[in-house]
């Protein structure tokens, strides 16, 4: 009995397919009830972080370092050129100086009127002793009580100590003056030398030594990244279930696998544009990854409750970037199949949001060089 040579062809196929689809370790993907979760996506910022601006006007002298150099606490980082302010600075001593003699010497006078009044000098005669004592005692004291010799001497007194007062407190004003000026120029050469406020590494420079910068211009930025948070825009009903300690999953760009992240803080006030929180959460230490990072986090829904999942197992998935993937089986050859993953689903699986359907072939260690629509020997 002779075949059609159609039919030959056909089994010729199906047997190739079948033979094919047997080199490759494959599950169904089936669907499961998974914790509902929602995925967030944020961005991998320093602990601390600071922008170092100019205080002072003048050329850059000196840039400690390279982005990516790390410093201790109170390492210099900058300096600028402070010689005009070392001027005023000497000349702000000069007139320190004077104010200082010049209060000596108004101390040395209001003492002076104290124990020698200039008003017995007006009344002190070129004669002897006695005729001195004569004029103390019965001429002022009847000009006084007459009032001939047309003064007081108690007034006159009073008069020239207020006097001699008021030159002390102004040489007095006139030094504190001057200090606080000194004390102001050394606040801002001060301010010309910038040091580590911490212990970090500079992030990135944003001038040269030779530049002139202005008050308030932004020179460098420094952060502190031994210890790494993520800093997620929160829907306002997702973030009403987190808690501050609280543990939830969290995937970076660097890594093929969840790793945890605690909620450290979740800002009281939400973004009434965008209806948003924002919410801080720190990543454990020694965790591959740096500042600027793409990062995600799954937060539980506030609703609580279980959804149906497709459920693949961990093994199966692959990352093209930071997008993961599974490889399924389409007439015989492997297909790539982008997907959004959910929640773990426990047991080693994880469930999948989009991309897959229940039913498909799956497959499960898929190798390095695995490509779509080819043929890998395992």
């Amino acid at each position: 009995m002779r075949f059609p040579a159609w039919l030959f062809v056909l089994g010729l196929a199906l047997s190739g397919a079948a033979a094919q689809a047997a080199d490759y370790q494959t599950v169904i993907a089936k669907s499961e009830r998974v914790a509902a979760t929602a995925t967030v996506g944020g961005t991998v910022i320093p602990y601390k972080e600071v922008t170092l601006a100019a205080q002072v006007p003048g050329q850059v002298l000196f840039i400690a370092g390279s982005e990516g150099d790390a410093f201790q606490a109170g390492a210099l980082l900058l300096t600028i050129d402070d010689d005009d302010l070392q001027a005023q600075r000497r000349a702000a001593m000069a007139e320190m100086m004077h104010a200082e003699s010049i209060l000596r010497n108004a101390r040395v006078q209001y003492s002076r009127e104290m124990w020698a009044p200039s008003v017995n000098n007006a009344y002190r005669s070129p004669g002897m002793a006695m005729p001195m004592m004569f004029d103390r005692m019965f001429s002022r004291g009847f000009g006084n009580m007459t009032g001939l010799s047309g003064s007081n001497q108690w007034i006159e007194r009073y008069a020239d100590l207020s006097s001699q007062a008021s030159h002390l407190n102004q040489a007095q004003s006139r030094l504190l003056s001057s200090r606080a000026q000194v004390e102001t120029l050394d606040a801002k050469i001060k301010d010309a030398r910038m040091t580590a406020p911490f212990e970090g590494v500079i992030l990135s420079k944003m001038a040269e030594a030779g530049d002139t910068v202005q008050p308030g211009q932004p020179l460098m930025k420094f952060a502190h990244t031994k210890y790494l948070r993520i800093q997620a825009e929160v829907p306002v009903r997702l973030a009403s279930a987190l808690r501050e300690g609280m543990i939830v999953p969290a995937r970076l760009d660097v890594h093929t696998s969840d790793i945890t992240a605690r909620v450290a803080r979740i800002y009281p006030v939400a973004d009434a544009g965008r209806h948003t929180v924002t919410v801080k959460f720190d990543l454990p230490i020694g965790v591959r990854g740096g500042p600027g990072m793409y990062a995600e986090v799954r937060i539980p829904e506030a609703s609580g409750g279980e959804r149906e999942f497709v459920v693949v197992p961990s093994q199966a998935l692959i990352w093209r970037g930071s997008l993961p993937g599974v490889f399924i089986l389409k007439d015989g050859k492997p297909s790539l199949r982008l997907i959004r993953l959910g929640a773990p689903a426990g047991g080693g699986k994880a469930s999948v949001i989009a991309g897959l359907k229940g039913g498909e072939q799956v497959i499960v260690n898929p190798s390095a060089g695995m490509a779509s629509g080819g043929t890998v020997n395992n």
